[in-house]
Order: structure tokens, then sequence, then C-alpha cells
């Protein structure tokens, strides 16, 4: 995703995205469905320790819609906008997951006015160009209301496994990953206050029996993904 739709060079991933996808996490045994899940549920916990609305949510960069049905399932959103500069992938989304409260837009289309609850984006920035980056934070800034929170999740540079991962899934290659204090510096100067930075996704398929131990580490710095989680001022 890149916030200039000529840049984003997603479309010609439309047609088969969860195969290219798959080329890079089949090797943690566990598929896109296993992630995104496991996300939003984190997501949940986090946002129910501090009783946050999500009636209203933005899903940025949304690609081919996956998590808006399971921002709806597990946080109860009642309204939920994916917006995505791919006009393929959003082809996609609208097919297998529009209607019920769930909406798709081009990204050029949308007009940020304030008026949702929280944000969430997964694997987003690292595709958007450095010199973009601070105007697709300030989109979403201007998207939430007072108080809204955001919930940006990126791959976790500083894990050899992600690493590998990106090389094997064609779109990731030549992303350009952020660190967990580069994400967070990025968003503070976009005007947001950060709650918190957590990580997830230790273990592979094989390794699941410690799963259990995971949400324990979640402040330890090696989780496949990590989460920081922002605030927009009132």
């Amino acid at each position: 995703m890149s916030v200039s739709p000529d840049k984003s060079g997603f479309d010609q991933y439309a047609a088969d995205y969860d195969g290219a996808l798959a080329q890079g996490i089949s090797v943690s045994g566990e598929d896109k469905e296993f992630f995104a899940r496991g996300r939003i549920a984190w997501l949940a916990k986090t946002l129910g320790e501090k009783y946050l609305s999500t009636e209203t949510a933005l899903d940025f960069g949304c690609g081919t819609g996956q998590a808006a049905p399971l921002l709806k399932e597990i946080l109860r959103a009642q309204e939920i906008l994916g917006v995505d500069v791919s006009e393929g992938l959003l082809a996609v989304a609208q097919r297998e997951h529009g209607g019920a409260g769930i909406e798709f837009r081009a990204l050029k289309n949308h007009q940020p006015m304030g008026e949702f609850d929280l944000a969430y984006c997964n694997g987003v920035f690292h595709h958007v160009p450095l010199g973009e980056r601070a105007g697709a934070v300030n989109h979403v800034f201007r998207s939430l209301k007072p108080g809204g929170i955001f919930a940006l999740w990126e791959n976790n540079p500083w894990n050899p496994g992600t690493r590998y991962v990106m090389s094997k899934i064609p779109f990731d290659r030549d992303a350009i990953t952020l660190s967990p204090p580069t994400a967070r510096k990025l968003l503070r100067d976009g005007g947001f206050e950060i709650l918190r930075t957590d990580f997830q996704f230790f273990f592979p398929r094989f390794l699941s029996w410690f799963r259990r131990l995971e949400p324990s580490l979640a402040k330890t710095p090696i989780g496949a993904q990590y989460q920081v989680l922002a605030r927009k001022p009132d």
C-alpha cells in the first residue's frame, strides 16, 4: 500500500494475493486467518483494559478486507470503512466482505472528518514511501475522533524469522521495515500519544505448546510482529 495509487504495485497481486502471501507465512505452519485473528484478539485485550469505544472503525490499507469481519466479530464494531490505494484489492474486499456495516473505498475518495473511534492498520507502512509516511499518519489522525485510538501493527525487523518470511513474499521483498522506535516516533511526530507497544507471534506451529507463554512475553521485542497503540489527544 502506498499513499499514491500509481505507486502501489498491488493491483498485479489482486487475483492471487493469498497465494503470494502464503509463500512466506506458510513457513510458520499457519495461515493468514491465524495471524489476522490473533492481531485483533490482542487489540481487543489491550482496548478492553481501558474500556475504549470501537463502534466505528477505519481499516487503513485494508487490502483484501480480511480484517473487517474480525473487527466486527471481536471488537463489535458497527460501522467499518476499509480504505486502500489498490483498486484490484478493493474489488476483492468488496466481493468477499462488503455489506452489513462494512464498506470499502479508494483512499483517494476518503475525506477524513474525525468520524472514527478506532483506526486499525496492519503491515502497511513498510510499503509506504518514506516521504509519504507522515502524510499517511496525518490521514489517520484526521480520521479519528478526539480520544480515538490508532492500532498500528508492523512486521518486526528485529526478528530474523520475520525478515526471512518477508523475503519469500513477492510484494514484501523490497519493503522498508520500521523498527518499533521508528514507528513510535512517526506517530508522536504526527500528534499521537503512545499508550503501549506489544510484541506477538513468537512460536511457529510446531512449537505451539509454548504459545501459552506469549501473553507474558508481550514486552519482549522479538515477536514476529508488534503493535503500537496510540491515542489522538482530546
